[in-house]
């Protein structure tokens, strides 16, 4: 188990959290490509995928929840940015495989 952020006494406490932490963050990148998954097996059409109210929605409670944790909100903003399109993606290409 590795120390929380604010009992590292060492660069190499902070790595092995960073390097935990990074394990953690990837498993619920997974979970979260696994309801990509389902929505591309759930959606009747593909051109329901691109939903741009539901992605401006998504991007803007993160940008929301960054703020309230005293983040950076751009960079929080930039990356969610980056995941959507990312989860997009995903979900096109699995709505191809499924619907052939």
């Amino acid at each position: 188990m590795a120390r929380l952020p604010e009992d590292c006494a060492s660069m190499a406490e902070v790595r092995e959290g960073v390097d935990v932490l990074d394990r953690e963050l990837v498993a619920l990148l997974a979970r979260r490509f696994g309801y990509m998954r389902a929505a591309a097996r759930i959606k009747p059409s593909r051109d329901m995928v691109r939903d741009e109210a539901r992605k401006a929605a998504v991007i803007a409670a993160a940008r929301a929840e960054a703020q309230l944790r005293g983040l950076p909100d751009a960079a929080v903003t930039e990356i969610w940015e980056r995941l959507v399109e990312a989860s997009i993606a995903y979900e096109l290409a699995e709505w191809d495989g499924l619907h052939r």
